[in-house]
């Protein structure tokens, strides 16, 4: 990592507008619920003395850590970085205006807790595998190119990759070789790094080496930017990514990456190209995630003539495309600007341009209600660029899924301390009292301990077996299925149409039936884990019971809850097939004879698509396992620690006992062990969001 450098501060101050808190009322509700919760587990620090308050601690940094991340994805110029760059109230942040080379994945994270030392902007380059790819192969385009025996297309790519390689060479020099797969790191974010890093350049000559924008551009993959954001009210990552629509389809894949790491999309698109042809690639990654943790944003209603008129043409627009084409049912789309947004942020709204004003003032007589009587200018022009629209949907969304899971999370786990606690307490209550305590071994406890937890391991890893083993067998039927269909379809299309007519095929047929396994699995998944840490729960309960032979008034084992699936994002991943242009024409005419067409068709398409199943089937097979493991393993060890406590305690002498616990008097210990009880119980029983 590149040694941590000063800088003077960036240039351009965050705003802090009231009005920017408009839309973000159920994120501050959800952080209100955050802060209760740390104060119940601070309850438990009275309680349980200082073991309990290493617990609570714990829980509670993990609590603070929590960082909701939403990923931007649209096409080129959709005005996506500058939506970003208003959602943060920075409006020249980042760089809305980038070369079509740069494919960086920006993320910002905001309010983010960091350490003393640590960076706030760190970028990391493609490491020499994923530039070899790239630049020798051509990267997906290659693949298919090469494939399909398309030197013609295959030619191109390579000049196209081989000018920017040798540009980018130029620029780096010696140096070029050494920073792939490296990351720098830097304690101060300056305008300064970020023109360097992520914006790209042209006049490079008359420029300082360590001053010349996009200088490392081409071969940043992502950038991490750590700043203060004070009218959201919490931890939260915004990502921005790459246009989908390149060249080589390179920034496809880093979109599908980066949709991996978010639960919530939102897809911006321009008002006067919404969903059009380009736009397929969009809803086919939007297609395999949940329609609730999508929203569309349109952007950019500032450039039409007619808002009030063109806008609703435009939402049924979307939405019959949508359906056509398999797209998320009902999701929520929000028209506004990301021009007008910044303007609000200005601190004059003179330099808006004549267009836009009308355009504004055309949107505001159709869109405005009695909620806005009493706004001023600057807060009514932020209203109508739908920022606060997109604000309060996103603030739904994240205090209704990934927020309301950590909760329920660290509300059971906060349960099971208190549960732990409460049974500590009143062991320590009786030997204090005189009273025979039954213990178990310490040594017969550990050995009891280490094959519970072997065989709760063991009935997990054999339920996963057939989970996995089962939607294997699935997704193989369903690739088979969909290439003997395909191939059928051609077949008739040759006997009835001949060779001189271009076969079309869809592969979103494809998609649906392995989304559909996927969904399969994702259930079963879940199910298996319900039932495991169930039966995991109720052996430690017994385990209690017959270690320490303590009956405890509301004790119970609360299991965690089964890991959130990932979304099949992979399945967005363009094909030959969706390549319904002058390439799939020209493997066409390359074809003669039905046998050439059919062997030749089998090959590529299956070719094509067996990475796709081997994503599913393999790595996020063993993705869902490791989360589920990982998910028992924690649980039981933090009931070791909890059960080996109480063990230590049991042998300590009645002096040592009595220092324990911070409230001694046993009756106000057990009034507020009742009171946390019931205030958690009461959180955890409330009912989770389904799913989309």
């Amino acid at each position: 990592m590149e040694e941590l450098t000063k800088g003077d501060g960036y240039k351009v101050p965050a705003a802090h507008h009231p009005f920017m808190r408009l839309g973000l009322e159920k994120l501050e509700e959800f952080h209100d619920e955050i802060i209760d919760l740390e104060a119940t587990l601070a309850d438990v620090v009275k309680l349980g003395g200082s073991d309990a308050e290493k617990k609570s601690t714990r829980l509670i940094k993990q609590l603070r850590a929590f960082e909701p991340s939403i990923t931007m994805i649209g096409q080129i110029k959709s005005g996506k970085t500058s939506l970003v760059n208003a959602m943060v109230g920075r409006p020249n942040l980042l760089p809305a205006d980038v070369n079509p080379w740069t494919s960086v994945v920006t993320s910002l994270h905001l309010n983010t807790p960091l350490a003393n030392d640590a960076p706030t902007a760190s970028f990391q380059f493609f490491s020499q595998g994923e530039w070899d790819h790239l630049v020798e192969n051509g990267g997906r385009i290659g693949e298919l190119s090469s494939r399909a025996g398309a030197d013609e297309e295959l030619e191109k790519v390579r000049e196209q990759i081989t000018e920017m390689r040798d540009k980018t060479k130029a620029r780096l020099g010696r140096k070029f070789e050494l920073l792939l797969g490296q990351k720098h790191s830097y304690a101060d974010l300056t305008d300064d790094l970020v023109q360097r890093y992520v914006c790209m350049g042209d006049d490079f000559e008359d420029m300082d080496e360590e001053d010349q924008q996009g200088r490392f551009a081409d071969i940043t993959k992502s950038a991490d930017l750590y700043l203060e954001a004070k009218s959201i009210p919490m931890p939260l990552c915004v990502r921005d990514t790459p246009g989908v629509n390149d060249t080589f389809m390179m920034r496809e894949q880093i979109t599908i990456n980066a949709l991996r790491e978010s639960r919530i999309c939102v897809v911006v698109l321009s008002a006067h190209q919404a969903l059009s042809s380009m736009d397929m690639g969009l809803i086919r990654l939007i297609a395999n995630v949940k329609s609730r943790e999508v929203i569309i944003f349109v952007n950019r209603i500032d450039e039409l003539s007619n808002p009030a008129e063109q806008v609703p043409e435009i939402r049924d627009s979307i939405l019959q495309t949508l359906k056509d084409n398999n797209g998320p049912e009902n999701p929520e789309l929000i028209f506004g600007s990301a021009y007008w947004a910044n303007i609000a942020l200005g601190e004059t709204l003179d330099d808006i341009v004549a267009e836009s004003a009308e355009a504004m003032f055309n949107w505001a007589e159709a869109s405005l209600s009695a909620e806005t009587a009493g706004m001023e200018i600057n807060e009514l022009v932020w209203h109508l660029s739908g920022v606060p629209q997109l604000y309060r949907a996103l603030s739904d969304r994240i205090s209704e899924g990934p927020g309301a899971e950590i909760l329920a999370a660290s509300r059971k786990r906060a349960l099971n301390l208190v549960g732990g606690v409460r049974a500590s307490s009143a062991m320590v209550s009786m030997r204090l009292d005189g009273d025979s305590v039954d213990v178990m071994p310490h040594d017969q406890l550990v050995a009891h301990l280490d094959k519970l937890e072997a065989d709760n391991q063991k009935f997990l890893s054999d339920r996963m077996d057939i989970v996995f083993q089962q939607f294997s067998s699935r997704i193989d039927q369903s690739h088979k299925r969909f290439l003997d269909r395909a191939l059928e379809s051609l077949l008739q299309h040759l006997e009835s149409k001949g060779e001189q007519e271009v076969w079309q095929y869809s592969p979103d047929g494809l998609r649906m039936l392995l989304r559909t396994s996927y969904q399969v699995m994702r259930r079963n998944v879940s199910s298996t884990c319900d039932q495991v840490f169930a039966a995991a729960s109720a052996d430690l309960a017994e385990t209690y019971r017959n270690a320490f032979g303590v009956s405890v008034d509301n004790f119970s084992i609360t299991p965690p809850a089964a890991p959130e699936i990932p979304a099949p994002v992979q399945l967005g991943q363009t094909i030959a097939l969706d390549l319904q242009t002058s390439w799939w024409k020209g493997w066409w005419s390359r074809r003669k004879g039905y046998r050439a067409f059919a062997s030749g068709f089998y090959d590529l398409i299956e070719a094509e698509t067996a990475p796709i199943v081997d994503e599913l089937k393999v790595r996020q097979a063993e993705e869902i396992r490791d989360l589920a493991e990982a998910e028992l393993r924690d649980f039981l060890a933090e009931q070791r620690g909890f059960l080996t406590d109480i063990s230590e305690k049991s042998n300590l002498n009645q002096e040592d006992l009595k220092e324990i616990f911070g409230i001694t008097a046993q009756q106000e210990r057990e009034e507020i062990f009742d009171y946390i009880f019931e205030e958690l119980s009461d959180s955890a029983a409330e009912p989770a969001e389904g799913d989309a």
